[in-house]
């Protein structure tokens, strides 16, 4: 999944917004697929929200009030069914992830930014406190880390993205395609069943209580150590094989 409006640095319009949401739906009818890397084209990964289409809805009868919220729910929707996924989902990022472009990082299960990369919540300057981005960075990175970000509005380096847990790793330019590759390798190795399984309950358990966790995710092992992969699998261990999964 690219991002391809390098132009516009990738702005996340209604136009940009539905093209994602489409994209995540057609990965999750492509039974073949393991997983999605959700790359960009152009100096930028991308600025968030498309401004000027912001601005010129303000010359509609309510204001733009009615446009604000379309544009609001759609990109939570993206941002949630990036989440709810059946597949994992890892952002490769080049140049600034800024506002929703920090938020569409942020989102994603796993990132590797270039070295050059910048990650950013400036909507504090403009007097638009970045409140939906806030979600995602604040399930991301500790509370000072994000509130540092948000409050300042100041860029954070793909080095200290890594260091406070934004993104997995920072690497050259030149070595990011080879990062994802190493993750995109070990996971589609993978059951397909038991990713989906394990990516729903971890997101599902992270903010319970813990002995609610506990009982949540026991019901998860018992359901996964039902499925044929996991008889597969380790019987496969047992007997010092490879095992051939049927993703069920």
């Amino acid at each position: 999944m690219v991002l391809d409006n390098p132009e516009r640095r990738n702005a996340l319009s209604i136009e940009m917004l539905e093209a994602i949401s489409d994209a995540l739906d057609e990965a999750d009818k492509n039974r073949d697929a393991r997983a999605i890397v959700l790359s960009a084209n152009g100096p930028a990964f991308s600025a968030g929200h498309d401004l000027k289409e912001l601005t010129a809805a303000r010359n509609l009868e309510d204001k733009g009030q009615a446009f604000f919220k379309k544009t609001m729910q759609l990109c939570s929707l993206v941002m949630q069914k990036i989440v709810n996924h059946r597949l994992p989902v890892i952002a490769a990022v080049h140049g600034t992830a800024a506002a929703a472009g920090c938020q569409l990082v942020a989102s994603c299960d796993l990132a590797v930014a270039s070295q050059d990369a910048k990650f950013i919540t400036p909507g504090v300057n403009i007097g638009l406190f970045c409140s939906t981005p806030m979600v995602a960075l604040s399930r991301n990175v500790a509370n000072k880390h994000a509130l540092e970000m948000l409050l300042t509005g100041e860029p954070a380096c793909a080095q200290k993205a890594e260091e406070i847990g934004l993104v997995n790793r920072a690497v050259p330019f030149e070595e990011v395609d080879l990062n994802v590759k190493w993750y995109t390798d070990r996971i589609t190795a993978k059951s397909a069943m038991t990713i989906k399984i394990g990516k729903q309950a971890y997101y599902n358990q992270s903010h319970m209580p813990l002995s609610e966790a506990y009982d949540y995710c026991t019901d998860v092992m018992v359901e996964n150590m039902m499925k044929h992969d996991a008889a597969e699998g380790i019987g496969a261990f047992l007997e010092k094989r490879e095992p051939t999964w049927r993703d069920e």
